[in-house]
């Protein structure tokens, strides 16, 4: 998929270092508490000492452009939709480190070959415009992901299915090609969303029909999109009335929202300027984990990075802890795997930080005189993690030049042009090895054994088998220097007094306001 779902955490980031009130994490796994901070919620007090009438304020940096989740990339879409607006056969808790669970499916099973799934629908369903929900809407939805030609941006992760029947009204059969380990995992992403038969896609622009806990019923382009509850939702009713998502780019901005009131979660906020909220009994800071991977780019199609050479110096050049620093809060990480997928493996070994031997590299590599390189960046993000990265590698005698793009300017000249040298991006979806199979993917890295291990993970006997062959994926990409993973985003949460049930972990690319609660 297309990275940056969360692209507007990183303007979450003004360059305050020198007001840090983090510790840079130690290696991989290493926590970062702020001082005073804390890191639970209280529990929801019972029902009846609940204001269910409320509207809760969330503050989020990035404002989709589109609500068409079928074609429109970025994770700013998922993190509005999944969950709240549209639903899937199965979904995830990011409480219970990605537990694939229930959703519009209540229960499954599949045949010991693994090559049949049956999902048991659950009943009463219906989209918000009152249509019933039936196993007939699930296979078309399905059906439209895996046609010939598909324009989803996840029809990749589905084209183990060979076919998708209703054998009745609230029964979904899924047959496939050969086994699929990821199954699940991938209809957990909008892949996976059932819409109504015959949506056209083409008309969700600007509107959306889906069967989730929340129908949208405002945008207010540029500022805000305003979710209410869904009182015929088949399942458990939100216990707020309203959610009013603002859209607040400016870390500085998005803090005085939170301190006067105008907000009352602050998501991804800048984890160097909590001081406001920390020690103040009318805030709790939440920190979570992320799939977010703060990416270095390399375009493996043209020089100099097709010299292997090239690319593991830049990598080695570059003072990751210092990075981690500068940001305020996140872990080292040395793939594209974090440390709550089952295949994680420390790899930060792999070129670690010697910028002596970066130079040597680069000597190797025919160029002892130095390089120029150009670095695109989307102008959301901020300017310390780049300002780093060019200080570092100016130090092994490359010289770059950073030239900051609108994000949809990005994503036609970087993304889907390919016309670039170095780019740093989001890359926030969860799971997304595959990116490295995918020759074709803007990094143009092309392993013919990666692509190997991959497709035999997903086919593998075990989930053993499979973590095993994405252990080696994840430790061979960067061994080839496929990029150079940054670090690992911790989320950071202000949450006002008296609001409970905020989701903490994974909050850039799904965030389920169906537990949210108020005081009276």
């Amino acid at each position: 998929m297309i990275p940056n779902s969360r692209y507007g955490r990183w303007t979450a980031m003004a360059l305050a270092v020198a007001a840090s009130l983090f510790a840079a994490a130690c290696g991989t796994g290493g926590e970062i508490t702020p001082s005073g901070a804390q890191t639970t919620q209280a529990a929801a007090p019972p029902d009846e000492q609940l204001d269910t009438g409320a509207t809760v304020h969330v503050r989020l940096t990035l404002e989709p452009t589109s609500l068409n989740t079928f074609t429109t990339a970025g994770a700013a879409l998922d993190q509005l939709l999944l969950d709240n607006v549209y639903q899937g056969l199965v979904s995830v808790d990011t409480a219970a480190g990605g537990r694939i669970v229930p959703a519009l499916a209540q229960s499954w099973e599949q045949t010991p070959d693994g090559l049949t799934h049956t999902f048991h629908l659950v009943t009463n369903a219906k989209f918000h415009d009152g249509t019933p929900l039936t196993a007939a809407d699930a296979v078309w939805s399905l059906q439209q992901q895996i046609a010939p030609g598909s324009s989803s941006i996840d029809a990749a992760i589905l084209d183990s299915v060979a076919e998708v029947t209703a054998p009745d009204p609230a029964t979904v059969r899924i047959r496939l090609k050969q086994r699929d380990t990821l199954l699940l995992p991938n209809l957990t992403r909008r892949g996976g969303i059932v819409y109504k038969k015959g949506t056209d896609f083409a008309s969700l622009g600007g509107t959306a029909n889906g069967s989730g806990p929340f129908r949208l019923t405002g945008w207010n382009r540029g500022s805000s999109i305003t979710l209410t509850r869904n009182d015929e939702y088949w399942g458990a009713k939100p216990k707020v009335a309203e959610v009013v998502l603002h859209y607040i780019k400016d870390p500085n901005s998005a803090n005085n929202a939170e301190s006067t009131g105008q907000t009352d979660i602050q998501v991804a906020a800048d984890p160097t300027l909590l001081q406001p909220f920390t020690g103040d009994d009318k805030f709790t800071v939440l920190r979570g984990t992320t799939t977010d991977k703060y990416t270095l780019a390399f375009n493996g199609r043209q020089a100099p990075f097709t010299n292997h050479g090239v690319r593991h110096a830049i990598r080695q050049a570059i003072d990751r802890q210092a990075l981690i620093g500068a940001y305020g809060a996140g872990v080292a990480i040395g793939s594209n795997v974090p440390p709550q997928d089952p295949w994680y493996e420390d790899l930060t070994g792999i070129d670690a930080y010697d910028p002596e031997n970066a130079k040597k590299l680069l000597a190797d590599a025919g160029f002892a005189n130095g390089l120029a390189l150009t670095l695109d960046i989307p102008s959301i993000y901020p300017t310390a993690i780049t300002d780093l990265v060019v200080s570092d590698l100016a130090k092994v005698g490359i010289t770059v030049t950073v030239r900051q793009l609108e994000f949809q300017t990005w994503l036609a000249k970087v993304y889907s042009g390919k016309d670039f040298q170095l780019s740093v991006v989001d890359h926030a979806e969860a799971r997304d090895l595959d990116n490295y199979t995918k020759p074709g993917y803007y990094f143009g890295y092309d392993n013919p054994q990666v692509r190997q291990w991959y497709t035999e993970a997903r086919t593998a006997a075990s989930e053993a088998d499979r973590d095993t062959l994405l252990k080696k994926v994840a430790r061979q990409i960067s061994v080839d220097a496929a990029a150079d993973w940054l670090f690992l985003v911790q989320s950071t949460t202000v949450v006002r007094a008296g609001v409970y049930g905020v989701p903490q972990h994974e909050t850039s690319n799904r965030y389920n306001l169906s537990t949210l609660a108020v005081g009276k």
